[in-house]
C-alpha cells in the first residue's frame, strides 16, 4: 500500500472511531479492553495522534515525550479527538515525501512509517470503539489486514521489547485464509521472535497454526477476537496471546 493510502485509511477510521464514541458516550466500557471506557480510548487515541504528528509536522530527529493525557470527558473530548485526528491527517497529506524524523521501526521513509503506523493505530482502536457501541463493526478490508499483520509480526515483535519469548523453541504458523501466498513463520525462542513471510506451498510444519480470513486474523493478532481457527499445540497460541500485548511507553 502507497502512503497516500494510508493517510486515506487514517483519516476514514478516525471519523468512524470519534462516531462511534459520540454515539456511545464517553462513559461506556470497551470490551476488547476491559480496563477502558471510551474515555480513556479517545484520550489515549488522540493523544497519540498529536504525539505522531509532532515528529513530521516540527521535524524532530530523536524520540520526543507525548504532551500527556487531557483532562477532558463528554462533547469536549470527542471535540478534541477530532481536532488531533484532522491535524494530523493534514499533517501527513501536506507533509514533503522527503521529511526527515524519528520513526521507530524499518519503512522507505519516514513519512511511509507514520501514515503506516498511524493507519493501523486507528484501525485497532476504532474496532475498540465499535465494539463499546455493539452491532456488526467495520470490516477491515484484505489488502489493510495483510498489511497489519507483516507490521506486527515483523515490525513489532522483531523488537528487542518484544515479550513473546519461549525457552524450547516452537514454530507458529500464521496463515490468512482469503489470500495467495500469505503465510508468516514466526519461530519463537527465548530471543525476540523472527517472522518471515513465505510462500504457500514452501512453509514445512509447525507446532501451531492460526488461520482465517485476513481481516480476523489481523484483530486477532492485536487480541481483539478470538482466533478464527486454531491446529496443533493450543499452548503456542495462548502464549501469544498471553505475552504479544503492545503497550504505551
Amino acid at each position: 500500500m502507497e502512503t497516500a493510502e494510508f493517510v486515506g485509511v487514517l483519516a476514514r477510521e478516525g471519523r468512524l472511531l470519534a462516531a462511534a464514541a459520540e454515539e456511545t458516550g464517553t462513559g461506556a466500557k470497551v470490551p476488547t479492553c476491559p480496563e477502558w471506557r471510551v474515555r480513556d480510548l479517545l484520550r489515549h487515541t488522540g493523544m497519540v495522534h498529536r504525539w505522531a504528528a509532532a515528529f513530521v509536522a516540527e521535524g524532530h530527529t530523536a524520540y520526543h515525550p507525548s504532551g500527556g493525557l487531557p483532562d477532558l470527558d463528554g462533547a469536549a473530548l470527542v471535540t478534541w479527538f477530532r481536532e488531533g485526528h484532522r491535524h494530523l491527517v493534514d499533517t501527513l497529506s501536506s507533509a514533503a515525501p522527503d521529511v526527515r524524523c524519528w520513526h521507530f521501526l524499518p519503512a522507505p521513509s519516514p513519512l511511509a512509517f507514520w501514515a503506516r503506523r498511524q493507519a493501523h493505530e486507528t484501525v485497532v482502536h476504532r474496532f475498540d470503539a465499535e465494539s463499546a457501541r455493539g452491532g456488526t463493526p467495520t470490516e477491515v478490508g484484505t489488502d489493510l489486514a495483510l498489511d497489519g499483520i507483516d507490521e506486527l509480526l515483523r515490525g513489532f515483535h522483531a523488537r528487542a521489547k518484544s515479550r513473546v519469548r519461549s525457552e524450547e523453541p516452537r514454530l507458529l504458523r500464521v496463515r490468512a485464509t482469503d489470500a495467495e501466498n500469505a503465510v508468516w513463520s514466526v519461530r519463537l525462542s527465548a530471543g525476540p521472535p523472527v517472522a518471515v513471510r513465505e510462500e504457500a506451498g514452501e512453509a514445512g510444519d509447525a507446532d501451531c497454526e492460526v488461520a482465517g480470513p485476513a481481516g480476523r486474523l489481523y484483530l486477532s493478532l492485536w487480541n481483539r477476537l478470538p482466533f478464527p481457527n486454531v491446529t496443533g499445540d493450543t499452548s503456542v497460541a495462548a502464549l501469544w496471546r498471553e505475552r504479544s500485548a503492545v503497550a504505551w511507553s
